[in-house]
């Protein structure tokens, strides 16, 4: 059974930083992208940021550009999101999934989420 754990969430002020990891256990990680969605309370599941299978290739959503930076390593089958400037709409439960590089669809199975709350 596939394993993800992802975790980094936590309560921050409005400006703050916080780093999320999302490790996955799928022996086939490294040949599929990688992809951070999050969802807000009363609102669908929505794309962040991806990464190609090499860490090459990255691709964000417009209100994010320039504050979130995501990375992954393969060795350790985990993907992360470095989220700089945080703001009150970042509010959300934050998940990863494997995707093909370019569509941005989840294949995967998803993890419990980890939650981050931005407010002061």
């Amino acid at each position: 059974q596939v394993q993800v754990v992802e975790s980094g969430g936590g309560l921050v002020q409005p400006g703050g930083s916080l780093r999320l990891s999302c490790a996955r256990s799928e022996r086939t990680f490294s040949l599929y992208g990688m992809a951070w969605f999050r969802q807000a309370p009363g609102k669908e599941r929505e794309f962040v940021a991806s990464i190609s299978t090499s860490g090459q290739n990255t691709k964000y959503v417009d209100s994010v550009k320039g504050r979130f930076t995501i990375s992954r390593d393969n060795a350790k089958n985990t993907v992360y999101l470095q989220m700089n400037n945080l703001k009150p709409e970042d509010t959300a439960v934050y998940y990863c999934n494997m995707i093909n590089y370019g569509l941005d669809r989840p294949l995967g199975s998803w993890g419990q989420g980890t939650q981050v709350t931005v407010s002061s």
